[in-house]
Formats: C-alpha cells, structure tokens, sequence
C-alpha cells in the first residue's frame, strides 16, 4: 500500500497507508434529482460530475485502482428514456475526458457484457480502452452491464469449456485458475467497496471478487459524495489495517 497525505474533513493532514483498490456502487443519482426537483436525468449527470471528482481524488492520493459501477445488467430494466441518457453519457464523458486521461496517464478498462451495449456507447468504451492501454498510471475500471452472478456462470462455462478440449484437467481448477476467467482477470480483489446512497447491499457487485472486501455504506447520494468523504472511507479503513509507532 502506498502513502500520501489525505486531507480529514477536521481540516488536518494525516500520513496514511492506501489500500491499492477501490470500488463504489455509485447509487442514488436519480433521488438525487428526484429530491431537488430534477429529473432523474439530471441527476445521472450531477453523479457524471461527482465521478469525474473522485477520479481525480484518487489519482492525487496515489490510488492504483478505481472500479465504478457505473450500470448494472438490471439498469435495463429502467424506463426507456432514462436509459437512453444513460447509454449517452459514456459517449459525452469519454470524448471531453480521454485527452485528459491521456495526459495524466491514466489507463481505462471495462467490466462487462460490453457486446450488449448500443453501438455507440460500445466504440466510446472500446476507443477509451484501447486509447490508454499503453498508461500504466492510475487504472479507472467502470463495471458496464455488468452482474456479477452473469460474470461467474460465464466463468464456468470457459472453465468447462476448456475440460471439455483437454486444455485443462479438473484437478487444476483453484482459486486461481478461476479468477483468468473473470471480467476483472488481472486485477487485484478490492480491498473497499463503497456503497453510496443509504441501501446496505451489494447488488451483484463483485460477488466472487468482494469475498474478503471491507465494506462502506454511505448515506449520502452519490452526488454529495467528494474527495473529503472518500478520505475518510480510506482513514476509517487504515485506522483498522495499520499500526502506528
């Protein structure tokens, strides 16, 4: 884990030791507007813009990984309209913010059944991706269509698959084996899941992936939530993890 000072919301400075992968559920976006008066819409962007915070929050606190739930396998089940804003702001977001990512090397990877997006949304992520392949800076990962329970059925399948053409023997089959198999194959488990927006669930997240993640559930939307209340999710968390001399 790495070390960097993070501004307290008491105002103080404190030396902290990182955890090298964060991952937020980034819910309540829509009653966020719904509570002011806005759309739903209007929320979802509001939540665009409070990404764009916590991603420059974690690269100025030297944090490796960042995962996004950005829209789930059920979000399809929304009303059309709304979709339709939410398929349009991976387009909006990567044009205005690839050249910035670029610049600050970040690296940009997608987690999901990316086949099933709009064509559109598809070549933004898959533009994105392939743009910052080469930047080996922060890694921003954004769960798109993602389930996680989809995730481990289509793990088993390759897994039987490969049984199946002699590539792999049963008795090979661990933990880590499996994991090559999974959406997030090369990533390290998150060390935090941080669920905005007052629900205590993790909503087929990272099921195989969260198995020894500390969990953070934070009643504010996920508008209200910045760089001070990400800090002190990582000082809550390091007060548990590491000892002071």
């Amino acid at each position: 884990m790495g070390k960097t000072n993070v501004e307290q919301e008491e105002g103080g400075t404190t030396l902290l030791s990182l955890p090298k992968h964060v991952a937020i559920i980034m819910d309540g976006n829509g009653r966020w507007g719904e509570k002011r008066g806005l759309s739903r819409s209007e929320g979802h962007f509001a939540g665009v813009q409070a990404m764009e915070k916590i991603i420059d929050a974690c690269f100025d606190m030297n944090i490796k990984i960042l995962t996004l739930y950005a829209f789930s396998s059920e979000n399809w089940n929304r009303p059309k309209d709304e979709v339709n804003y939410l398929m349009y702001l991976p387009i909006k977001f990567f044009k205005q913010k690839l050249p910035i990512f670029m610049e600050k090397n970040i690296k940009i990877l997608a987690t999901g059944n990316i086949e099933g997006l709009p064509k559109a949304t598809k070549r933004a992520v898959v533009k994105a991706v392939e743009e910052t392949k080469g930047n080996n800076g922060l890694i921003v990962n954004f769960a798109l269509n993602y389930g996680g329970r989809m995730e481990i059925l289509q793990a088993c399948q390759k897994v039987i698959k490969e049984i199946q053409d002699k590539k792999i023997e049963v008795d090979q089959v661990d933990e880590s084996l499996f994991q090559r198999f999974l959406y997030t194959t090369g990533l390290p488990d998150p060390d935090i899941i941080i669920r905005t927006g007052g629900e205590q669930r993790i909503s087929n997240f990272l099921l195989w992936q969260s198995a020894r993640s500390e969990l953070h559930f934070i009643e504010c939307y996920f508008p209200d939530f910045d760089k001070k209340s990400l800090a002190k999710v990582i000082y809550d968390y390091d007060l548990k993890h590491t000892h002071y001399a």
